[in-house]
């Protein structure tokens, strides 16, 4: 049965309204977010009575919250870096491997996307617990690297499998090693999936709390686990105003990776 593509056109505006609609629902939270962090009360009131930056000057003056966006950003780079590399390590078998249960391995990689985040995190405290990892910088790298390898190894495996290999062979053949080749030709001509790897395993690690929750300790928390700990205890804007920072962050990574992909197809 054919579908007639013109007969949609009646459908046109309701699917214009269900898109603006749902495009509504999952915006107007972080909007109403970043507008508490200007409002001038000292508790969580929409609408504002009036607009201030100070809940920010609060935010910059306290230690304790630069030392958890510090330590989030520290090791949000470390998992990134260490992302990026094993997933490109594991792409190029992955993608040119012709070993016996290379299927199997690639689900195996991607087990962390599709098993409850909780669960992950309760297997991961407890094994860290007995061998001494629980509440350090380590931990939480290894931890967070579970979660954000998957998606370097999608978006290097989907580069990988787009590039002609017959670049890199012809490089090979005109006097390059293998190594040489895919340092000189493949990894610039794969960029983009780089980049996009890059991208989310920094967001993933950035963003993520629930396993950051569990690997925390009183003198290592990231950011969002101090959010979460501020919210048990207070209601003060200047956890709007943390919040709003941290998808700023997380907006600004998504709009230049949008810009890299736009400029790649010009």
């Amino acid at each position: 049965m054919l579908l007639n593509f013109e007969s949609l056109g009646s459908w046109k505006w309701f699917l214009v309204a269900v898109t603006t609609l749902t495009s509504a629902f999952l915006l107007l939270p972080i909007l109403f977010i970043a507008a508490l962090s200007f409002g001038s009360s000292q508790w969580l009131i929409f609408p504002p009575p009036s607009w201030t930056l100070k809940w920010y000057g609060a935010l910059f003056a306290d230690p304790r919250w630069l030392e958890s966006a510090w330590t989030s950003f520290r090791i949000a780079l470390v998992v990134t870096m260490l992302s990026v590399l094993i997933g490109l390590v594991a792409s190029f078998g992955l993608v040119r491997g012709t070993f016996v249960g290379r299927n199997a391995l690639r689900a195996l990689f991607m087990t962390p996307m599709i098993l409850p985040v909780v669960v992950l995190a309760v297997a991961l405290y407890a094994f860290f617990l007995r061998v001494g990892l629980a509440g350090t910088t380590t931990g939480f790298v290894i931890a967070h690297l579970v979660v954000a390898l998957p998606f370097s190894i999608l978006a290097l495996t989907g580069a990988l499998e787009g590039f002609d290999k017959s670049i890199e062979d012809a490089a090979v053949l005109c006097g390059a090693s293998p190594l040489r080749a895919k340092l000189l030709i493949t990894l610039p001509c794969i960029g983009h999936g780089v980049f996009s790897a890059a991208i989310f395993s920094f967001l993933t690690s950035w963003d993520e709390v629930v396993l950051a929750i569990f690997m925390a300790s009183p003198t290592l928390q990231t950011l969002p686990v101090k959010i979460w700990a501020t919210l048990r205890q207070d209601l003060t804007p200047v956890i709007a105003a943390a919040s709003t920072l941290l998808i700023l962050v997380t907006l600004v990574l998504m709009l230049l990776a949008a810009a890299l992909k736009r400029g790649l197809k010009a």
